[in-house]
């Protein structure tokens, strides 16, 4: 029984290392630019200044909330802080057509990208949607969330400022 319990703490150990959590660096994936392109997830950057990596999806209305919510207060959130919003969709290939169209509706003027495979999401250990996550200006996930009620993105927009002040932030 003893060995059972070892296994299994050992088993979940590496399993929860093995995902992208405080701390860890944006991990690699192949995504698609709205143009069709290719990028790589190592090549998001905002000059030493956080960044917001949210995904979402066409079909999760939370998700569009939570972005439109954003939207409303995101040139003045660049403008205070200099972050930089990177959204990007897990929509599938059958899917994937409704993002650009969504995009241009909504006028959200964030970087998009579109995870088809879902390569990034699992790597970033995303299992539903909404998931939003702050990245420091090194390049490390400082902070995750999960759903999206009302309100959600002004505590979201504080730990911005807590993060370019220096502050560890805490979930």
């Amino acid at each position: 029984m003893k060995k059972i319990i070892l296994s299994t703490v050992a088993f979940a150990l590496m399993t929860l290392s093995a995902f992208a959590g405080d701390g860890d660096k944006i991990p690699t994936a192949t995504l698609k630019k709205l143009d069709g392109s290719k990028v790589s997830s190592t090549t998001f950057t905002n000059n030493g200044k956080p960044i917001i990596v949210s995904f979402w999806a066409t079909w999760c209305k939370p998700c569009k909330k939570e972005l439109d919510a954003i939207a409303e207060n995101y040139t003045d959130w660049q403008k205070e802080t200099g972050v930089k919003l990177i959204a990007i969709s897990i929509d599938d290939a059958r899917s994937s057509g409704k993002v650009v169209t969504d995009v241009k509706s909504k006028g959200w003027e964030y970087e998009v990208y579109i995870d088809e495979n879902q390569d990034f999401k699992r790597a970033m250990n995303v299992n539903n949607v909404p998931h939003t996550f702050i990245i420091d200006g090194s390049g490390k996930i400082v902070w995750s969330h999960n759903s999206y009620s009302e309100g959600d993105e002004t505590k979201l927009y504080e730990n911005v400022k807590k993060v370019m002040s220096g502050e560890k932030l805490t979930h």
